[in-house]
């Protein structure tokens, strides 16, 4: 699903670059120029990053880890 309509930007795209390493807005922005132009997309942006976050931090849990968030 496209994510940010501006820049061609899909789901699939962010949570790769959340994947990549990506953990802020800031770098969002900077990997793939998302909420650069009409800003619609910044809280669905922001909504992915922090589903994928908890996602991540939950899993570390799981398996012993501690992951800060």
């Amino acid at each position: 699903m496209y994510v940010c309509l501006c820049k061609g930007v899909t789901d699939n795209q962010i949570k790769d670059a959340i994947a990549g390493g990506a953990c802020s807005m800031r770098d969002l922005r900077n990997d793939l120029d998302v909420g650069t132009q009409c800003g619609k997309c910044a809280r669905d942006c922001k909504s992915l990053l922090n589903e994928s976050l908890t996602a991540q931090a939950c899993a570390g849990m799981a398996a012993g880890q501690f992951v800060a968030v």
